[in-house]
């Protein structure tokens, strides 16, 4: 157990109940309590389903919510979470899942970032009858995972959300057709944490690369956090030899007090099929 905020509170603003995939987690690292925060509505710093866009990225978002939450509860220590879907970054045509848990100590702006991704469940589509709705929400893992329904077109504000059973489901179809004027009806999941499962195995996956980044100790300050903040591509091909995307090197730095280095990746060579000879 680490000890620098041993019997400390941390502050984590949430309204989507996240604390129960932080707290059970960092608690016993940290021996620190989390403290859920309301009295803010989230949502105005965005929305997965479009009624409020997100102005800043997705750490400087998490930092927002970290400092309105350390100020409504007059904490020093706060938490953060702060998801994003998005196209897979290799090929473009896989639903993936960025997650962010974010660690501050507004007395010294000590911050720890962790980070995790991957493939999600995140599909859409416009229907017209309540069979393509069904085949719909099996292919989404309805109900465990909640679904969002609204007329007419993806950008249609008139939003059914909280669909989390299959009566609600065929009333809010019936409903949504009745208020479009061409008959369509869009379907999406639902992203809120507690409406998907697969997002919340996610933002444990990064409550955990925030304790394996605790752990991470600054070799020049003894700080905690000493991280990966970027690498140098070239990794060469184990058939060809040609230099591939994959990291050659990462770079790691403190935040605490800037202190970075460069070590080399552990592995020799790529898989040929991310190579762009091999595999064009």
């Amino acid at each position: 157990m680490q000890t620098r905020y041993a019997g400390q509170t941390a502050a984590f603003l949430t309204q989507h109940g996240k604390e129960t995939l932080v707290a059970p987690l960092l608690e016993p690292f940290l021996g620190c309590k989390v403290r859920r925060i309301e009295g803010y509505d989230t949502d105005q710093l965005g929305t997965f389903s479009g009624e409020v866009k997100r102005l800043d990225n997705q750490i400087e978002t998490a930092r927002q919510k970290a400092r309105i939450g350390a100020a409504l509860s007059n904490l020093p220590i706060a938490i953060a979470s702060e998801g994003a879907f998005i196209p897979d970054p290799l090929g473009g045509l896989v639903p993936w899942n960025i997650e962010i848990v974010l660690w501050l100590d507004t007395k010294s702006e000590f911050e720890v970032i962790g980070i995790a991704q991957g493939p999600t469940l995140s599909l859409h589509n416009a229907i017209h009858t309540l069979s393509e709705l069904e085949s719909f929400a099996k292919n989404a893992d309805f109900p465990a995972h909640h679904l969002i329904l609204r007329p007419q077109s993806e950008s249609d504000l008139r939003i059914h959300k909280g669909i989390a059973d299959w009566d609600h489901l065929r009333q809010a179809f019936i409903d949504c057709q009745n208020q479009s004027s061409n008959g369509r009806v869009y379907v999406e999941h639902d992203h809120r944490s507690f409406c998907h499962p697969t997002r919340q195995v996610m933002i444990q996956r990064a409550v955990q690369d925030l304790i394996q980044k605790f752990q991470s100790i600054c070799p020049h300050c003894t700080s905690p956090g000493f991280a990966k903040t970027g690498h140098t591509s070239g990794l060469p091909c184990q058939l060809c030899g040609n230099t591939t995307n994959l990291p050659v090197s990462f770079k790691m730095g403190c935040n605490h007090c800037q202190h970075t280095e460069e070590i080399l990746s552990t592995e020799k060579s790529a898989d040929p099929r991310w190579c762009d000879v091999c595999n064009p």
